[in-house]
């Protein structure tokens, strides 16, 4: 029999897929709309991002692997052939930046948080279809970022480049980040695709690369006084910020261990899953007392925003610490941080999640439904993931 919590993951993995598979796809000009605000008005002339089109990919993709069911691969070809089509650069390799709304190339910089979200959700792809195209290009884009991106010096991967991999002036991911060289994010989301094209493609340089990124994390990117992320970098790995991310901290926790743990020595994940817990703990320290997690501080500020993603991860996160440790602290934060979700983030009137919500529960103004960066990645994904976790631990 399935558990209660089991059967509502289930039940708004299914709200979830069918929001976006009824209200963003684009019936004029192919794919998925750019933008859809939160009453679930059109914007029609919106840019189409890579970030939000490669994570679409992915998660109807993963939701077909899931479920079997043929619709959700009816999705995930559809965008695999919009992206595939729009995206792909076929002149200078990598993936562009974003197109306009009817498919056009419209910002053609090489942002590598991009390619890896691409290559992750190719690799996704691959596994609900065997498009050997899908594979091929996943492989291609991950030969782009090894001849390119990647520092044989020092490690890691640099941040952006021009459409010809020429160097660029700026290089920030969004306006919000710091203009540097190197930073978390990126890294993460590199690991991220690296670790799922592994699964299909277990190629030792692949595997090597993936060492070298747990490495990066390890030795750089975790404080290890802390257990926080630093996230920007100069390309010595200098930190050039001194802010925390708790919903990065949180999400890293659980990511890192699935690397390791792919990888297969058993050393290595049980290394991880130690440094996963540590980092738990510290991104325990942004909850507030009502379940949700606050944004980050920076400069000795608290943002107290809930925003969806980070509640998103910090589901995964700590049932994850609870898994490893058997900690009833951990599942009882977990339950309040859904009941939270459930209280001041779902969207019971018109489908999928707010972006979020302020310190007051109230809305946060200016934002929208689905966009550039809000996508079924985050909470689709925890849901995958949780549903998994908890039928392993039934059985």
């Amino acid at each position: 029999m399935k558990s209660g919590l089991i059967q509502e993951f289930e039940q708004e993995l299914s709200n979830i897929i069918g929001y976006w598979s009824s209200v963003m796809v684009d019936t004029q000009n192919g794919g998925f709309y750019g933008q859809v605000e939160n009453d679930n008005s059109i914007v029609e002339e919106a840019d189409k991002g890579s970030v939000l089109n490669a994570r679409i990919l992915w998660f109807f993709s993963s939701a077909y692997n899931y479920s079997h069911l043929p619709e959700d691969l009816e999705l995930a070809r559809r965008s695999y052939d919009y992206f595939s089509h729009h995206f792909i650069d076929r002149e200078f390799g990598g993936v562009y930046w974003s197109v306009d709304a009817q498919g056009m190339p419209k910002d053609t910089k090489k942002q590598v948080y991009a390619i890896a979200f691409a290559i992750y959700g190719l690799a996704e792809f691959y596994k609900a279809s065997q498009n050997e195209r899908a594979l091929s290009l996943a492989k291609a884009l991950y030969g782009d970022l090894e001849k390119h991106s990647f520092d044989p010096v020092r490690y890691g991967y640099f941040e952006a480049f021009s459409r010809d991999w020429s160097p660029l002036e700026d290089q920030r991911l969004s306006e919000k980040d710091a203009n540097e060289k190197k930073t978390m994010n990126t890294h993460l989301h590199v690991l991220e695709a690296y670790s799922n094209l592994y699964g299909i493609w277990p190629d030792e340089g692949l595997r090597g690369q993936l060492e070298n990124l747990l490495g990066v994390f390890g030795h750089r990117i975790i404080d290890r006084h802390t257990h926080h992320l630093k996230l920007f970098f100069d390309e010595n790995w200098q930190s050039k910020s001194g802010a925390i991310s708790f919903g990065h901290d949180i999400e890293a926790s659980w990511l890192l261990l699935e690397a390791a743990e792919k990888i297969g020595e058993k050393s290595l994940a049980e290394h991880f899953g130690a440094i996963a817990v540590d980092m738990v703990g510290a991104a325990i320290k942004g909850f507030d007392g009502n379940g949700g997690l606050n944004y980050e501080i920076e400069k000795e500020h608290l943002n107290a925003e809930k925003h969806w993603w980070v509640q998103a991860e910090a589901l995964v996160g700590l049932y994850n610490a609870f898994q490893l440790t058997g900690e009833k602290d951990y599942k009882d934060r977990f339950d309040q941080c859904w009941m939270f979700v459930k209280e001041n983030l779902i969207d019971h009137q018109n489908g999928e999640w707010f972006w979020g919500i302020n310190e007051d529960l109230s809305l946060m103004p200016g934002q929208y439904k689905a966009g550039l960066w809000k996508c079924p990645y985050h909470n689709g994904r925890a849901f995958l993931e949780l549903i998994r976790r908890m039928r392993e631990k039934a059985v």
